[in-house]
């Protein structure tokens, strides 16, 4: 079989949930080698997420930020990673991934992609002076030999301001697996209405604006599911936060809400909404890319700008309006956001790259 070599620094949260639902996937058509970087939140048992089938290899020098002899280390690491797995694919996953990956590959002999996951330039906590130098980065990088795969059109609009070596291929989630997951779970109990979101709770998620909104709402329950270094902010007494706790708890939570809200200052294509549209929540979320690439404002969802937008689509919830959205919601997910859809259209671009080595370009 082919040979696929992924490299990802960012292994951890929505990309690592992305890359074992599409690897897993691909097992049975690929042999997959996945060069990886430890974060904090990257799990401590990995192996067992991914196929027996696929390799992993643990990277020293690989890390987030810009540390020029760790990189330059990262750079020469990957090379040798390269020619001992000799692949005939390289795809290249998050900011620091694809900038070292870009130049340590010509994509020539063999094809190389990369997928950013979130432009780093469009990450808001960031000061102008970095998000200018990261955007740099991405403009001189992507006129290499290199196919930039976005997981969202937001992404891929951004991605063609840099590159006409573009496609796009949606984010999805198993939703097998997550059916089976949540068939095995059961709600906690509440009286009241919740809103309630899940993940890190960071600057990227703007708790700030969550307290704002369980503020303006003090008789609806406000749950954040996960924690985070930004816990502090969240201080309406309304708001319950959650800790961290494994995923059959954190399901239970969810399945127990009222409304899933998203408060990101800038999104990739976040599975934590892919996921609540499954299991059929009124989602409301911030206009930012990732976010409403997948929710159309009254259609699928509620699309936000201002406080009152929130209060309003959470009182438009809890009026029992938004039966049909959800529905509509459901259905993107069976037909477009799923890992099956994904699959195939990732394995459709790696045999034309393989048919075509060093030569890939989008139709």
């Amino acid at each position: 079989m082919k040979k696929i070599l992924m490299v990802c620094e960012a292994f951890e949260g929505g990309v690592f949930s992305y890359l074992v639902d599409l690897v897993n996937g691909l097992t049975d058509r690929y042999d997959i080698y996945i060069a990886y970087a430890v974060r904090p939140h990257t799990p401590q048992n990995v192996r067992e997420y991914f196929n027996k089938n696929v390799y992993l290899i643990k990277m020293k020098n690989l890390t987030r930020t810009i540390q020029a002899r760790k990189d330059i280390l990262a750079f020469f690491e990957i090379r040798k990673i390269a020619k001992e797995v000799k692949p005939d694919i390289i795809h290249l996953h998050s900011s620091k991934a694809g900038a070292l990956g870009r130049w340590a590959f010509s994509g020539r002999k063999t094809s190389v992609f990369y997928t950013p996951h979130g432009y780093s330039f469009l990450m808001k906590n960031h000061s102008a002076v970095k998000r200018f130098a990261y955007k740099m980065i991405e403009t001189v990088s992507g006129r290499r030999h290199c196919t930039t795969i976005s997981c969202g059109e937001g992404e891929h609009q951004e991605t063609l301001k840099l590159t006409k070596r573009a496609i796009c291929v949606e984010n999805g989630i198993n939703i097998i697996d997550l059916e089976k997951a949540l068939d095995s779970v059961r709600r906690t109990s509440s009286d009241q209405f919740t809103v309630f979101t899940l993940g890190r709770i960071c600057a990227q998620k703007n708790p700030t604006l969550f307290n704002k909104i369980a503020e303006k709402l003090p008789e609806v329950r406000f749950l954040w599911i996960g924690d985070g270094e930004l816990r502090g902010e969240l201080n309406a007494p309304n708001i319950e936060i959650t800790g961290w706790m494994d995923r059959k708890d954190a399901l239970s939570y969810s399945l127990s809400g009222d409304v899933f809200i998203l408060t990101s200052l800038w999104e990739g294509a976040p599975i934590s909404l892919l996921e609540a549209m499954f299991m059929m929540k009124p989602c409301v979320v911030s206009d930012v890319i990732g976010n409403h690439d997948i929710i159309h404002n009254g259609n699928n969802g509620y699309v936000c700008n201002e406080i009152s937008d929130y209060v309003n689509a959470i009182g438009e919830v809890k009026s029992g309006n938004s039966t049909k959205l959800v529905d509509e919601a459901h259905k993107d997910i069976l037909n477009k956001y799923n890992t099956k859809v994904m699959v195939e259209k990732y394995s459709a671009i790696y045999d034309k790259a393989c048919e075509n080595t060093g030569n890939f370009l989008p139709n």
